[in-house]
């Protein structure tokens, strides 16, 4: 895997481009349709910096991370409370209760207060605009619905949609109101290949994400011993738009390697018990309430 600046098409966007590709084989089996919760297997990280890298791709959700005077949510300053942070409102957003979610949206919003642009700006943007909060709770979307499918095999129309109905609270749980939810699983389709067309990134945001994508927010042992493997699953967690916005190439050499990874994955997580494989986000879930509880921040 080598990086090489590509040129950009500006033919529209199609779900070939802006969706990683699912191997073909055996479709999920189970006595009931599939649902989000059933993607909270651990293995749903291993593309988080990929996600992070598509919210970023949108100009203002990618200058408002970059400019942010919020240190203590800073990526690059505290990347592990921001990784706790959003991991918890994924848990959040996928179990929490209504009580649960008010509470952790009234948390954001502190953040969120502090997060616009300067008069001037060469890029505007306000943590509070719901089609930039749109993106990001797709992006979000995006990542539960790769990993499941890699982990468990290529959903049918049917299994997709069932899946697709059960995420609507990505966004709704902070201020994306269920109507800006697109309707269908086809709808979401539209939504995202248009809406990737507004995904790009300039010089400055392509910088963050480099640093990002090299982890330089880690220290350098933590660098040496994993860097590798986790740019090829950031990488892989990629669609060939988005790896074109950052300068990636991607071969088929690396696909193959990449979809041989998650069949070994996928068969290994069968004999995983699930209370391993779920229990970090159940315990994420049991502190935020604990928080909650005792008045502590929850971001």
């Amino acid at each position: 895997m080598t990086a090489a600046a590509q040129p950009q098409s500006h033919r529209p966007l199609t779900s070939e481009r802006t969706r990683i590709a699912i191997p073909v084989g055996p479709h999920p089996e189970g006595k009931r349709p599939p649902r989000l919760q059933d993607a909270l297997d651990f293995w749903q990280f291993a593309g988080a910096a990929a996600n992070v890298a598509m919210q970023m791709a949108r100009p203002g959700v990618g200058h408002g991370v970059a400019d942010s005077k919020v240190e203590s949510g800073a990526l690059m300053v505290h990347p592990w409370k921001r990784l706790r942070t959003t991991a918890s409102y994924l848990a959040v957003a996928v179990l929490g209760s209504d009580e649960d979610k008010r509470e952790f949206r009234e948390a954001v919003n502190v953040a969120h207060r502090q997060v616009r642009s300067e008069p001037g700006a060469p890029v505007r943007y306000n943590a509070f605009d719901r089609e930039l909060q749109l993106w990001v709770a797709a992006c979000l979307y995006i990542g539960f619905e790769d990993s499941y499918q890699l982990l468990h095999g290529k959903l049918n129309p049917e299994q997709a949609e069932a899946f697709y109905r059960t995420s609507a609270t990505l966004g709704t749980t902070l201020q994306v109101p269920q109507d800006m939810w697109p309707a269908s699983r086809a709808e979401f389709d539209v939504y995202w290949n248009e809406a990737a067309e507004q995904a790009v990134l300039d010089d400055k945001v392509r910088a963050y994400v480099d640093d990002l994508l090299h982890l330089r927010m880690i220290p350098w042992y933590f660098r040496v011993v994993f860097g590798g493997l986790l740019r090829f699953l950031t990488a892989g967690f990629l669609a060939p738009y988005f790896r074109e916005q950052m300068d990636i190439t991607w071969t088929a050499t690396d696909q193959r390697r990449f979809e041989h990874l998650f069949l070994f994955v996928g068969f290994v997580n069968r004999f995983i018990p699930r209370f391993i494989r779920f229990g970090g986000t159940y315990n994420l879930m049991r502190d935020v309430r604990r928080r909650i509880r005792k008045g502590k921040p929850l971001i």
